[in-house]
């Protein structure tokens, strides 16, 4: 066991920590980073199955310090997201400060010292002023507890989550079920149903799909991009005000969402022409309510001989297959779960003590997971969330929000100096009234009135995942810190401290 002292620690590596660690590098703060896996990447490392790429255009999702002006496509596959991070993560020297394989099991504070212990399941320790959580919530896999897997599985078949995606699986020729039809669901469907011999998809709520044109950037454009001023931070401009101006639909005036539905049942109509498919397929809700997604063949490949749409919920399952609850066993070789990941319960998977030993799981179960901006917490010192409690996005790029939130981290730093104190932290009341607000203006939008249940929502109905407005308000309310929001706690620091290991 180690001993490691530091001045911040963050965790993950994935957009968020390294955007961070970069931004902690820029200003001279002596900081370590603790990741789980063998690499950087975190979403964009674990996710690898087939057809995975992201949903927002890659000229705005990626860091606006550090722009790419070569994306191969307008909206970029996995392999290259991943290669961009590392590229980025090699040019900041960032991997002589990783401590990889290092998985965060518990942290509490010291009242004493002001300063956080942080301990990993190998048993090391990190002692430091201040931590940021960069881990995000789409890294825990939600797998539905099913009866009969582990026969399934002693049978020699497979069955692991999109997320998990095992590299050596061949799927020519096999009978394979996807349960689940989120965002994964919808990018492996197409490019699996061609090489299966059956594809049978359990649904349990069809979502939105939309058309949506992934475009090759050709050489000459990305050399106009690359030399020519302007035309590239034109493009991300152009893209930013396109995708933000959705923002007045979800949250402020749902009923403009009908627009996206009608284009939503055309590509329906265009792609199946079954008329019960058609049915099995059309969502009940309103438009938003749930993720919407996008695939320009996501239906045709639904709409293929060899694949079948099953709505009868899943019973068990057996060593031959998936058996649904009236009764029918279909044989099936593989399951991909295609069921997203636990989201407003993430933080209940890291035992988190504050001054006086609270903790900080109970009260979140308590009350509900909240902060002050989604990135402090009262009673919490030197804590810091980076997509923490609603600040995800339903119609745009989380980089934006990340670079806001990473800004306000490095502010309260400075400030914490500036006072010549230890540490700080929100004031109860003004995180109170930052959440009644928040809740107050998404008790409007389309995913607290559109007629759906989603993972947006935590157990007692409340969304804890979302913004609630436009992203360019959030960035307005991260630009500086509010002193009178927050308490100043303990002494004058005795110097800064570098990292070392004892």
């Amino acid at each position: 066991m180690t001993i490691t002292q530091t001045r911040a620690l963050i965790i993950g590596t994935g957009f968020a920590g390294l955007g961070m660690a970069i931004a902690l590098q820029k200003r001279g703060i002596d900081f370590l980073i603790v990741e789980k896996a063998d690499d950087i990447g975190g979403t964009w490392r674990d996710n690898i199955y087939p057809g995975c790429a992201c949903d927002v255009p890659s000229h705005l999702y990626s860091f606006s310090f550090e722009p790419k002006p070569d994306w191969s496509q307008m909206f970029s596959p996995q392999p290259e997201i991943l290669d961009y991070l590392r590229g980025v993560t090699d040019k900041y020297g960032l991997r002589r400060h990783i401590r990889f394989g290092a998985r965060v099991e518990r942290a509490h504070w010291d009242d004493d010292e002001c300063r956080w212990h942080v301990f990993t399941d190998a048993g090391d320790e990190f002692v430091a002023q201040f931590v940021v959580s960069g881990a995000g919530a789409l890294h825990i896999p939600s797998i539905p507890d099913i009866e009969g897997l582990d026969e399934f599985r002693a049978a020699g078949k497979r069955a692991f989550h999109s997320a998990q995606w095992e590299p050596d699986t061949d799927l020519t020729g096999q009978r394979v079920a996807v349960i689940g039809t989120g965002a994964s669901a919808i990018q492996i469907v197409p490019k699996i149903v061609h090489q299966v011999a059956e594809l049978q998809l359990y649904q349990r709520t069809p979502p939105w799909v939309f058309p949506r044109p992934n475009q090759y950037i050709s050489p000459r454009l990305q050399q106009v991009l690359s030399r020519v001023p302007g035309v590239r931070a034109a493009l991300r401009a152009g893209i930013y005000w396109f995708l933000e101006a959705t923002a007045y639909g979800l949250t402020r005036r749902p009923g403009l969402l009908r627009i996206y539905e009608a284009m939503g049942k055309w590509n329906i109509r265009r792609a199946i022409s079954d008329p019960q498919l058609r049915r099995t397929l059309t969502p009940d809700y309103r438009a938003g309510c749930k993720r919407i997604l996008y695939s320009t063949n996501y239906y045709q490949a639904l709409a293929q001989p060899n694949a079948q749409v099953i709505t009868e919920p899943i019973e068990r399952v057996t060593a031959r297959g998936v058996v649904t609850a009236d009764g029918t066993e279909r044989e099936v070789d593989v399951i991909v779960f295609a069921t997203g990941f636990h989201v407003t319960d993430s933080y209940t998977y890291v035992d988190v003590k504050g001054p006086g030993g609270e903790d900080l799981v109970d009260r979140w179960n308590a009350e509900g997971v909240a902060a002050h901006r989604g990135i402090t917490v009262a009673g919490m010192p030197n804590l810091f969330f980076l997509l923490g409690p609603n600040t995800g996005l339903g119609h745009t790029s989380v980089v934006f929000m990340i670079e806001s939130q990473i800004h306000y981290v490095v502010e309260a730093i400075a400030a914490v100096d500036a006072a010549g104190v230890e540490a700080l932290a929100p004031r109860r009341a003004a995180q109170d009234r930052f959440n009644e607000g928040l809740q107050r203006d998404l008790s409007r939008s389309v995913w607290n009135t559109g007629g759906c249940r989603s993972w947006y929502l935590d157990s007692h109905g409340n969304n804890r995942t979302l913004w609630s407005g436009f992203t360019w308000q959030y960035w307005a309310a991260t630009r500086s810190l509010d002193l009178d929001e927050y308490q100043m706690i303990g002494a004058e620091p005795q110097g800064a401290v570098s990292s070392t290991t004892t």
